[in-house]
């Protein structure tokens, strides 16, 4: 107990050799980015976009995709940040001119500098070596789905 006095009285005396508090100073703000998290807005445009590829691990396989659907590495899956869930697009690899046709029911990829993840068939289709794992492509959309009608929202509407 006599150190628990003993040290709460020197904490106490500590605190009175402080200089007063002086006004507070102001904090630079740094400057406001766009936010580092936020989805990319869905691409309608039809163009062609050059990136890199890469293909799904093995891990991914029976997992849910964003559309619901699980993923089968032998089929025309593809995932892409960009462009809405069920676009068909044609992916060519760049250096050897071998292309497929994919179907995007996935979002990601998730590293920099990707545009597209495939299944693993459709990247050894377009020529992506296993032991290379990305390869530069340009991915042009073939058909987009209809856009989504604005919802009305029936709290909002009078009665």
């Amino acid at each position: 107990m006599a150190c628990a006095v003993v040290t709460a009285a020197a904490c106490a005396q500590a605190a009175s050799d402080l200089p007063p508090p002086s006004a507070p100073q102001p904090v630079a703000q740094p400057a406001r980015q766009a936010r580092p998290h936020a989805r990319p807005r869905l691409d309608r445009s039809g163009r062609t976009r050059l990136g890199k590829a890469s293909f799904y691990g093995g891990k991914f396989s029976g997992r849910k995709m964003a559309d619901g659907t699980r993923m089968n590495p032998r089929n025309d899956s593809a995932a892409s940040k960009t462009l809405p869930l069920g676009t068909t697009a044609k992916v060519t690899n760049v250096e050897t001119g071998e292309s497929a046709v994919v179907t995007i029911r996935d979002r990601g990829p998730y590293v920099r500098g990707r545009i597209v993840d495939l299944s693993p068939a459709t990247a050894q289709k377009v020529g992506i070596a296993r032991h290379e794992g990305v390869s530069k492509v340009a991915v042009t959309p073939l058909s987009l789905p209809p856009a989504p009608q604005p919802r009305s929202d029936a709290a909002s509407q009078p009665r």
